[in-house]
């Protein structure tokens, strides 16, 4: 299940993890930002005491998109001019 909101400066979505009871411990929920220079990902850590980070460039989330579909190997994708 996932929910997607409209905020002032950015498009929160929230990937809320499921499971039929018993089968597997749940993750946390992982909240993404997208703003117009970047996407961050949050998570709360394991203790449930931090919330954990990270923020991708938009360059960096296009390399992601990319590399998601690619085989194995080292690659760079040329920015255009």
């Amino acid at each position: 299940m996932f929910t997607i909101e409209h905020d002032f400066d950015a498009t929160v979505i929230t990937l809320i993890d499921e499971a039929e009871p018993g089968t597997r411990p749940l993750n946390e929920d992982v909240v993404i930002l997208g703003f117009d220079d970047r996407v961050v990902l949050e998570q709360m850590d394991e203790d449930g005491d931090d919330v954990v980070r990270i923020s991708l460039s938009m360059h960096q989330l296009t390399e992601l998109r990319l590399a998601l579909n690619l085989p194995e190997g080292n690659y760079r994708i040329d920015k255009q001019r």
